[in-house]
């Protein structure tokens, strides 16, 4: 950009002048209009009254958008590559390109319909290999936009989680290391996020306005930097507020004053530089090597990575928002898989029944039920039957529910227990005996095993054990072909105990809940056996919910059970469904439930269901997405 003698002068002036107040900082001033600056490895951006000028090293203008765009925000890639996103103030519109060298790779624009957007910042998420943009507007507007899953775009952005952020929210920035979302509530607080998806919409407070914090004025933009600080820029007086990571927490480090300006509104940062905006369009550039840009991509782990599942089909939505629907169960119709029922637990009502088109076709009001299991083949009423059971947590009781052939549910026996917080359940049907049996614990560790008869009209049950985990357990699940119940201790891992009856009660923890791998709480549990039921050599898998990091772990069911595979099941952008995350309740089955699951599914419950947010629901995986993570041997 060319510059006037006049201007010139004055920035010489400025910039003597700053120097002789400090030897750590250079600062230059400009008085050509500057409303966003931004200088990246591929060249510096400016955007002025009427275009966003790209230009090179030495100047020359290889590109210019017209429009006023008054935030900017670039992020490098592993590739030598620079995105870089804009939005365009005067309609409100979101650009972004991606651009290498001195070309445009490609590029692209969406109207913003929903908010007007005042800042926005980019999220590159390793672990999920998602590329999202956090688009933040007034009144306590925020969206999160996705543009890329696996390095592919996507053909235009896609809205995928709305946040509720404060009425006053002015700016944003992502420390991409750590997958936290930074947000400016005006003058009144600084907060931090978490920046995935799926996660817990809970925040912390940073810093507050004085006498009780640091700040003193209006923050009306952030940027994270390579050394991990938060740099805060407050508008008037013009000064700079910093904060630096120590452990999972942002300290208060120092205050700087921008004295070049009287008020400040953008940061744009760069590599050893710091560009200051005033709204009126002055700008400054701070010099420090401190000033670096965070790289965007993490290594992924080598030991076990994190793979991507996706769902492919969704049940509709509980009517009501919060903590609802906890566990799923599978019904197979042998003869028209396309038949096959899914029952879920409503934790405040009762048990809902959807077919594979994820409609609802039953509600059984049997109260609040909490888990559900099925088995087959048992007579009632005359007719071969096949039986569910889940706990009711309203009488500590366990209700039995009656599938006829057309897979419609009736409920059948209740019987009371002795536990006083009844919690999880799972069914075990010996092979050997043919007997069937339900496993209610409670959440004082004790577990109960009963025994379900039927004199072909009726079903009873009766106690015939006792076993015990030191605290609270939910999901359990066992392995009819083995003998075997392996039972999660939600804090502390997962335990193997002998399911016979007549078995010792004394039972091993096999796996533990190590916080890398294998995240409490330990929620759902499922088994997948490989090939034909009672053929030897077959192996067996044991899929774990951990809740913790919204994830869910495959492991050996034989010593030394070792986890094979952890994956998470992230959203579906083609057809448009969000993905699973704080998940209860799990189910697995190697059957056929017809078209899209002919070789079986994965049935998650989904803690925060989104696109749109509303109550929770569940999501199904084809089976053979999670056979495909299993290593070969």
């Amino acid at each position: 950009m060319k510059y006037s003698l006049i201007a010139t002068l004055v920035s010489a002036a400025m910039l003597m002048a700053c120097q002789a107040q400090s030897q750590n900082t250079t600062t230059t001033i400009d008085t050509t209009a500057v409303y966003a600056e931004l200088n990246t490895t591929v060249g510096q951006f400016q955007s002025s009254a009427t275009a966003l000028v790209w230009q090179d090293g030495k100047g020359v203008v290889l590109q210019q958008w017209p429009g006023v765009f008054r935030r900017l925000k670039a992020l490098p890639q592993t590739d030598g590559s620079v995105l870089l996103a804009a939005i365009e103030t005067e309609s409100n519109q979101l650009y972004w390109w991606q651009l290498q060298g001195k070309t445009v790779q490609r590029s692209g624009k969406q109207l913003v319909s929903q908010l007007v957007v005042d800042d926005l910042c980019w999220y590159q998420s390793a672990e999920n290999k998602q590329l999202s943009l956090f688009l933040i507007g007034d009144r306590g507007l925020g969206e999160q936009w996705l543009l890329a899953q696996d390095s592919n775009f996507l053909a235009a952005p896609l809205s995928i989680r709305n946040l509720n952020l404060p009425t006053d929210a002015t700016a944003c920035a992502v420390d991409q290391q750590k997958g936290t979302l930074y947000l400016a509530e005006g003058a009144t607080a600084l907060w931090s996020y978490n920046a995935e998806v799926e996660a817990d919409e809970g925040r912390t407070l940073i810093d507050v306005q004085a006498p009780l914090g640091k700040l003193s004025g209006e923050v009306k933009a952030l940027e994270f930097t390579a050394g991990n600080t938060l740099v805060a820029l407050q508008e008037e007086p013009a000064l700079l507020q910093s904060y630096q990571t120590q452990g999972d927490a942002l300290v208060w480090q120092q205050s700087k004053a921008i004295k070049a300006l009287e008020s400040a509104e953008q940061l744009g940062l760069s590599a050893g530089s710091l560009s200051v905006v005033s709204e009126e369009g002055q700008h400054t550039q701070l010099k420090d090597k401190a000033y670096q840009v965070q790289a965007a991509v993490l290594p992924e782990r080598a030991t076990l990575p994190m793979q991507q599942l996706s769902p492919t089909l969704e049940t509709v939505a509980v009517s009501y928002r919060g903590d609802a629907i906890d566990d799923p169960a599978v019904w197979q119709d042998a003869k028209h898989p396309d038949n096959s029922r899914i029952l879920a637990t409503d934790k405040r009502a009762g048990v809902a029944v959807y077919n594979m088109k994820g409609e609802q076709l039953q509600f059984l009001h049997v109260g609040r039920v909490n888990n559900i299991d099925l088995r087959y083949g048992l007579e009632y009423q005359g007719k071969k039957q096949d039986i569910a059971a889940a706990t009711l947590r309203a009488d500590n009781s366990v209700q039995l529910f009656a599938i006829d052939a057309q897979g419609q549910v009736n409920t059948a026996l209740k019987f009371a227990t002795p536990l006083t917080d009844i919690y999880g359940l799972c069914l075990y049907q010996s092979k050997r005996s043919s007997q069937t049996y339900v496993f209610a614990n409670d959440k004082d560790g004790t577990v109960l095993q009963y025994q379900i008869s039927s004199n072909g009209q009726n079903w009873s049950a009766k106690e015939v054990r006792r076993l015990k985990v030191p605290s609270q357990p939910e999901g359990c699940v066992a392995d009819d072909q083995n003998d075997l119940l392996f039972l999660g201790e939600e804090d502390v891992g997962i335990w193997r105990f002998a399911a016979d009856a007549k078995a010792d009660t004394k039972g091993e923890l096999v796996i533990k809940a190590d916080a890398d791998v294998l995240v409490a709480d330990v929620e759902g549990l499922a088994l997948l056996s490989i090939g034909e039921p009672g053929k030897a050599g077959k192996p067996t898998y044991l899929l774990a919910s951990s809740q913790g990091n919204d994830s869910y772990v495959l492991f050996q069911t034989t010593a030394p059970y070792k986890a094979v595979a952890r994956f998470r099941i992230r959203l579906n952008a083609e057809l448009g469904i969000d993905g699973s995350s704080e998940t209860d309740g799990l189910e697995l089955t190697t059957l056929s439930l017809g078209k899209g699951f002919e070789q079986g599914a994965v049935i998650v419950q989904d803690g925060r269901n989104r696109m749109p947010e509303q109550g929770q629901n569940l999501k199904l995986v084809p089976l053979q997405q999670l056979l495909n993570l299993i290593p070969a041997k």
